[in-house]
């Protein structure tokens, strides 16, 4: 069960780290260090639904390490 859920985590990682990289935000470099003249603009459509599946598998795979700890 122990191993299963280190590749269920593996696998979650490895799918959030794809989600991550698909989300687009508009902020550059410059928008890290000072602040950005950006206004907030409501998710919709594909990129709402990217930054669901997104917290899903952050909650997954936080899940998962807790369990693996809990059973081992």
């Amino acid at each position: 069960m122990v191993e299963f859920l280190q590749i269920f985590g593996m696998v979650l990682a490895g799918l959030m780290v794809a989600l991550i990289l698909l989300q687009q935000r508009g902020a550059s470099l410059g928008a890290g260090l000072s602040a950005s003249g950006e206004l907030y603009t409501e998710r919709r459509g594909l990129e709402k639904s990217i930054f669901v599946a997104t917290v899903v598998c952050a909650i997954g795979f936080v899940g998962s390490i807790v369990l693996g700890l809990l059973l081992a």
